[in-house]
Parts: C-alpha cells; sequence; structure tokens
C-alpha cells in the first residue's frame, strides 16, 4: 500500500485512539511493536511515522527504546509524550522527571509552524505526563511552550523528527484533529484515499479462506459487535454458522427476547440460545474483586460454548466482537509494554486451551467504524445504534457480590434509566447512559418510616470511540423524574447519585 502511515506502540492507552484519528482522514495506519528494527521499516511503503505514548520513563533501565537508525530514514516522524521524549533524547535532548507533574487540561502557546497551520497560537491540549525534555541542542527548534513544560513541541531541524509532550489524539485536547491532519497531509503528503468501502469483500474472503468449508460458532449477544459478525460470517458461509446467545442471568430487561426475535426470525440465522442463569451467578457468588468477575465470567462463557458445541457437530471456530478499545484496555496487541486497565470476557478473560481457533474480524476496528459496516450489511438501525454493553453485563455494574436480589434491583433502576433518558432531545449523541448499585447502603425516610436501603449511580456520558469520553449535563426535569421514578418503584433504593468524571481519569464502566 503506497500510503500509509506507521505507529510503533511503547503501550500507551491511547496508541489505537491514534490509529482512529489517522484513519478518520482516510489515510491507512498499522500499528508495529516499538522495537521493530528500521531494516524492516525501509521495506514497507509508509510515508510517515508516528511514536506513541507509554507507562515508562526513557530513563529507567529496561524502557522501551526504537532503533536508532529509525529517525534517520528521511521519514516524517511524530514522537508523542513518551515517543517525544524518547526522539529528542536520541537526538541529543535531555529528559528528566519535572516537579510540577501535568495531568489534564492545560494553555498551550504555539510558534507558526506548518504543523500547526489552522490552529490558534493559544490553545487547550491534554496532558499526561511527569517527565519532560529541559534541554535541546541548537539542533533543535521549540514550536510551543506551557507555563510548567519549555519544550512542549520540538522539531529537530536535520531528521524532521517533531516531538509532542501533549496528546493531540485525544477529543480533550481543542484542536488536536488539526494537527493530526497537517502531519498526515502538509508534513507527509498523505492523499486520503483509504476507506471502509473494501472491508466487507475483503473480510469475507479472509473468512473464507480461514473456515475452508468448516462450521464456525457465534457468541452473539444482541450488541452491535456481535451482532455485526454474526451478519458479516453469514454473509460470507451460510449454513456453517451456528449463533449461540448465552442468558447468562446478567441482561437486561427482555433481551434474551429480543435477540431470539430478531436473529433466527428477522435475519434468520440457526441460532441456540442457551439458558445458564444459574452457573454464572454460582461461579460469582461470594466474588467482589472486578477483575475476578470478569475473568470468571470469561471462562464460563467459554464452557458454555464447549458444552453446546457438543450438541453440534464440526465446530472448529468461534467468532467474537472483539475490538481495538477491547484489546488495548486488556493487553497490547503488539506486545508492548501498555499497562493493563481491566480484561474483557473476550480478551483477557479466555482460558488458554479454548477448544477453538477464534475468528476476530473486527478486531481492529472502532466502534464507529463497526457501526459503518454495519448499516453496509443492513443491520437495523436499532442495533446499529445500540449504546455499548459490557461483555460481562450487569455483573460489572452491581458493585460487590452479585446475587440474583441485587441483579433485579439494578435490572429495574436501568430500564427506568433507559426510559427517561429516550426522552432527552439529544439522546443521539449519548453514548452510554446506565444505572450502577453500589455496595453500600444508606439512611433514608418513606412514609415517616426509617430505611436502610441501596444507592443506585447514574452514569451518562458522550464519546465518539469510548477511549475517552466526557459526563453529560443532562436536564435538570429527566434527573428528577429519573432519581423520583427509581426510589418510588424500585423497592430497596432510596438514594440517587449523579457521576460526573470524565474518562480520563476515570473510565466509563465502574469496574
Amino acid at each position: 500500500m503506497a500510503e500509509s502511515i506507521a505507529i510503533l506502540d511503547f503501550g500507551s492507552q491511547y496508541t489505537q485512539l491514534i490509529a482512529r484519528r489517522i484513519r478518520e482522514n482516510h489515510v491507512y495506519c498499522e500499528i508495529l511493536p516499538h522495537n521493530t528494527p528500521a531494516s524492516k521499516l525501509r521495506s514497507m511503503p509508509f510515508r510517515g511515522l508516528v511514536l506513541s505514548g507509554g507507562p515508562s520513563s526513557v530513563y529507567d533501565d529496561g524502557a522501551p527504546a526504537i532503533d536508532p537508525e529509525i529517525l534517520q530514514l528521511g521519514v516524517p516522524t511524530l514522537g508523542i509524550c513518551y515517543g517525544m521524549q524518547l526522539g529528542s533524547r536520541l537526538l541529543g535532548g535531555h529528559v528528566t522527571g519535572s516537579s510540577t507533574h501535568e495531568y489534564g487540561p492545560a494553555t498551550i502557546e504555539l510558534t507558526d509552524d506548518l504543523l500547526f497551520q489552522g490552529v490558534e497560537r493559544q490553545t487547550t491540549v491534554w496532558m499526561s505526563h511527569g517527565d519532560q525534555v529541559t534541554e535541546v541542542p541548537e539542533s533543535f527548534q521549540t514550536l510551543a511552550r506551557t507555563e510548567t513544560c519549555p519544550h512542549a513541541a520540538v522539531r529537530h531541524r536535520p531528521t524532521g523528527f517533531i516531538g509532542l509532550q501533549f496528546h493531540p489524539e485525544v477529543t480533550h485536547t481543542a484542536e488536536g484533529k488539526t494537527i493530526i491532519t497537517n502531519f498526515l497531509f502538509r508534513i507527509c503528503g498523505c492523499q486520503g484515499d483509504w476507506s471502509l468501502n473494501t472491508f466487507v469483500d475483503e473480510q469475507i474472503e479472509v473468512i473464507r479462506n480461514q473456515v475452508d468449508g468448516q462450521s464456525v460458532v457465534c457468541g452473539l449477544s444482541g450488541g452491535v459487535d456481535s451482532s455485526v459478525v454474526a451478519l458479516l460470517l453469514h454473509r460470507a458461509i451460510g449454513s456453517q454458522l451456528h449463533c449461540i446467545f448465552v442468558d447468562n442471568g446478567l441482561l437486561r430487561q427482555g433481551e434474551r427476547d429480543q435477540v431470539v426475535e430478531t436473529f433466527r426470525n428477522h435475519y434468520h440465522l440457526n441460532l441456540h440460545p442457551v439458558d445458564a442463569t444459574d452457573r454464572f451467578l454460582a461461579r460469582l457468588q461470594g466474588i467482589t474483586d472486578p477483575e475476578e468477575k470478569r475473568k470468571r465470567i470469561g471462562h464460563e462463557f467459554v464452557e458454555v460454548f464447549r458444552d453446546k458445541a457438543k450438541d453440534l457437530s464440526g465446530l472448529h471456530f468461534l467468532a467474537q466482537g472483539t475490538l481495538y478499545p477491547d484489546i488495548i484496555e486488556s493487553v497490547s496487541p503488539t506486545g508492548g509494554p501498555s499497562a493493563m486497565i481491566k480484561s474483557h470476557h473476550n480478551v483477557g478473560g479466555l482460558p488458554e486451551e479454548l477448544g477453538f481457533e477464534l475468528i476476530e474480524p473486527l478486531r481492529y476496528l472502532f466502534k464507529d467504524e463497526v457501526r459503518v459496516i454495519g448499516r453496509e450489511l443492513g443491520l437495523v438501525d436499532q442495533l446499529v445504534n445500540r449504546q455499548p454493553f459490557p461483555g460481562p453485563g450487569l455483573a460489572v455494574r452491581v458493585l460487590g457480590e452479585v446475587t440474583a436480589e441485587r441483579l433485579a434491583i439494578l435490572r429495574a433502576a436501568d430500564t427506568i434509566v433507559q426510559e427517561e433518558i429516550e426522552r432527552y432531545d439529544r439522546y443521539a449523541e449519548i453514548w452510554q447512559s446506565f444505572a450502577v448499585l453500589l455496595p453500600v447502603q444508606t439512611v433514608g425516610v418513606m412514609g415517616d418510616k426509617r430505611t436502610y436501603d441501596h444507592v443506585v449511580a447514574l452514569r451518562v456520558v458522550e464519546s465518539t470511540d469510548g477511549m475517552t469520553a466526557n459526563w453529560v449535563y443532562l436536564p435538570r426535569e429527566i434527573l428528577s423524574e429519573t432519581s423520583r421514578r427509581i426510589c418510588n418503584e424500585v423497592a430497596g433504593v432510596n438514594r440517587v447519585v449523579l457521576d460526573i468524571c470524565s474518562k480520563p481519569p476515570s473510565t466509563i464502566e465502574w469496574e
């Protein structure tokens, strides 16, 4: 491919977000391990390189590095955060731990540079660092500074290396998209001729070649990810696909009936519902640690598949709706030094011996890209636009031990949340809205009587990809009616609180 960008991964939680921002500009990109040798890159027709951020310090023993020759390839290179510090150090600059750490928004002063064309000279960027470049030789030009960071952006004149201490890829950087666009088109000379239009045909061919006439089992939850995977495989291999819908007892109100009606009766897939509620609740008995919950659910999920597969013949493959954010929050997809945030039921939580060969056609796509593919496959709008729902279901929204009683409370509260939030005239802009059952009880008064009941938290966020998110400032009347209904209609709840944290520093889900 003549037009592409290589991203060297140093373990940043935002590495896949960099890729997404590049692909938004219709430029193809690949994520490669940070230790990819210069000789390999020379053989690949990249127009530019990006060195991602990462959790390490460049001066630590064993800190991830790059082949120094990479900076001499004559290809425009953009270093972000750790990538900036590493590149600057290799080119003669000094990196030290700063006495003043910057985490969050910062006001930055920019110089007149090709990278910042169309960007205000003073703008807001997102910082997330403890180290910084403190000195650079004369071969460098300083392009930006903040109050506490004298070299917030630099350019090395001889090689063309550009370093940014801030993260242009996150939505919290006000004009980050413009900066990335300038790098791609003004500096790297990209044309922007890549698109998702060929994805379906390409994946159908890949799936048919991988399956080679054998049968596939697909975990179908009814969410947009698994639904797109199911329709993609159905188009590729038809009756060779067997979809198993696992009712794990951790679903929202009425989900099982909706999934069966849609995929068995409307799309005519081979759908096999399995009621495994008792098995999952037994596995979760007494468990309060969120990571242990996820792993137990992931293990039981596969065991249910194995048991059901005994009733079906010739199953060799397991298809999953794994996405980029699932991977980056679990393990680095390139073997990089990512700091694990949480395991996902279809990534880190699976046992080592699956018994199936995995098919993950959406593995390097983001949620909005999956929705584009879903529309092309004819997925109904109700499912295409469905809010993300965690693989472990309500288990990670019941904080503490998961029991049938606590699930019933949360399920009833969440149903009210969905009904009330849907009345919001900007509902389409919401990424996720849901209730969380907290592991605390508080004193209340109902009917002149003292109560000591549960607390429900309301979480409503807006996002484009799930990698970053802002909490939504809902109208008072919606908040008031949601709280009133939950306290009046859900037995065992006497208080509703509102989560007003963004991601970062919080995650969208509470567990």
